[in-house]
């Protein structure tokens, strides 16, 4: 019985949000402009074409999170 409304109560509170999400986003009801840089889509092709043309002075990529992968290597202290 009660999952019933621990059910609608949390698709409810996606609703809102949803809806809260979209006044103050799309609709802009505090005021405001969507930037052009985002706006123009030839704006961001030209971006991520200069971005990709800058050359690579650093190594080969990084793992960011190690751990994830199990494949460092542990120095021990006497080292």
């Amino acid at each position: 019985m009660a999952t019933k409304y621990i059910i609608a109560s949390v698709v409810g509170s996606f609703a809102i949000a949803k809806a809260a999400d979209v006044l103050v986003s799309d609709n802009k009801i505090f005021g405001g402009t969507t930037p052009h840089t985002v706006s123009n889509k030839e704006w961001w092709e030209e971006t991520d074409k200069k971005f990709q043309a800058w050359p690579r002075t650093a190594g080969p990529p990084v793992v960011m999170n190690p751990i994830s992968r199990q494949n460092f290597i542990v120095k021990s202290g006497s080292e």
